[in-house]
């Protein structure tokens, strides 16, 4: 009798030990789902940091004095770790405002992404300038107002997206007013 029950205590934890492979495959596929999630949603996050930063430097430098082609140059410059030159895009723009008319007097564009897939959201030369009143500081008749707008193609590095039927934009943006 003793050997049965031996017998049967090890059918037991056999069949336990199976059970655990199985939650643990299960748990494994989640553990995988959710870390490559981790990573495309932190490079988004990088590339956002990266593409304010540029967006911010660029209307610094042209409210400064700088002239709009040397911001540009400036901003495709310090892309580190990106290559402007053959990926993104970076726009700078000065806005007068004329009397509470906003002109776009000069525009100056740059960067490898083609100016299709990366035109001006604010305008052209000449134009109005498309501005988002509510936040935006707007200047004062007779003033500049410096617009530099950043373009960067996003691809995901792990399939995860197309899995779960998400997308991510395949150009992202920035854009920052001075």
């Amino acid at each position: 009798m003793k050997t049965t029950r031996l017998t049967f205590r090890r059918l037991l934890r056999g069949n336990n030990r199976g059970q655990a492979i199985v939650e643990f495959t299960l748990f494994a596929m989640v553990l995988v789902f959710l870390f490559f999630g981790l990573i495309d949603f932190s490079r988004v996050i990088q590339a956002r940091l990266i593409l304010i930063n540029l967006s911010r430097e660029g209307s610094n430098l042209a409210s400064r004095g700088t002239s709009l082609t040397n911001a540009v140059a400036d901003v495709i410059n310090d892309a580190s770790p990106w290559n402007m030159n053959s990926s993104g895009r970076v726009i700078a723009s000065s806005v007068l405002n004329s009397n509470g008319t906003f002109i776009i007097t000069e525009q100056v564009a740059s960067g490898g992404l083609s100016g299709a897939a990366a035109p001006s959201r604010i305008g052209h030369v000449g134009g109005n300038a498309t501005l988002p009143v509510t936040s935006v500081p707007l200047p004062q008749p007779n003033q500049y107002l410096y617009i530099t707008e950043v373009y960067w193609p996003f691809t995901p590095l792990t399939p995860i997206g197309q899995l779960l039927g998400l997308t991510l934009p395949p150009v992202l943006y920035d854009v920052a007013y001075f």
